[in-house]
């Protein structure tokens, strides 16, 4: 079954309980924490760790990819409020806001466990995609634009490229290394390092 990213979830039979989902997804998020693959969560054991009735999660999801993403959207943070004084000011301000996901615990337990097995869900990799990556990358990208624009970027620069030079360092250090330490200022000092390649010649 194919997941709708966008459209609404139609209300059948009793009214939704904001506290009855909460704890169907802290159900989900409980499971993957202890170390259960995704593709092992059937919606069956979802609901007795939830503690209610498979009826009850198929009245508010289609099944369990539509629920994932649901639980993925509560995981991700509403992207941050942009400075807008300077490009790097921007790009410090995106960058932490990965930091601090990958500082979470929680967040970053869930997100290691499920890109570790996405490849073998790609209905709920190209949700994640369409609802979390992209619009991100956009973000990005208008900002590496607006550098270029007011001189802060060479004029020549790949937009594309210059993106995964400045998000790929951090996603290496909250996805791939969770070893790797995040610092306070490690968003600041991977953005001077990229820029420093990136700007115009003075």
């Amino acid at each position: 079954m194919d997941v709708d990213v966008d459209a609404g979830r139609a209300v059948r039979g009793r009214p939704r309980s904001e506290a009855v989902e909460r704890a169907i997804v802290e159900g989900v998020l409980k499971l993957i924490e202890d170390g259960v693959p995704l593709t092992e969560l059937s919606i069956e054991r979802i609901a007795r760790t939830a503690g209610v009735g498979k009826a009850t999660i198929y009245r508010r999801w289609s099944g369990k990819e539509e629920l994932f993403v649901e639980v993925l959207r509560i995981m991700e943070e509403p992207e941050p409020a942009l400075p807008g004084i300077s490009m790097r000011d921007d790009l410090i301000s995106l960058l932490e806001h990965l930091r601090r996901r990958g500082v979470s615990l929680r967040s970053s337990a869930l997100l290691h466990n499920v890109f570790a097995q996405m490849k073998s869900l790609p209905k709920l990799w190209d949700a994640y995609h369409a609802t979390v990556i992209e619009p991100r990358r956009r973000v990005m990208f208008d900002v590496l634009r607006r550098g270029v624009e007011n001189g802060e970027l060479r004029a020549d620069v790949d937009i594309e490229l210059a993106n995964d030079f400045i998000v790929g360092p951090m996603l290496l250090r909250t996805m791939i290394r969770p070893d790797a330490p995040l610092a306070d200022d490690l968003s600041e000092r991977i953005v001077d390092c990229a820029l420093a390649g990136l700007r115009p010649p003075d």
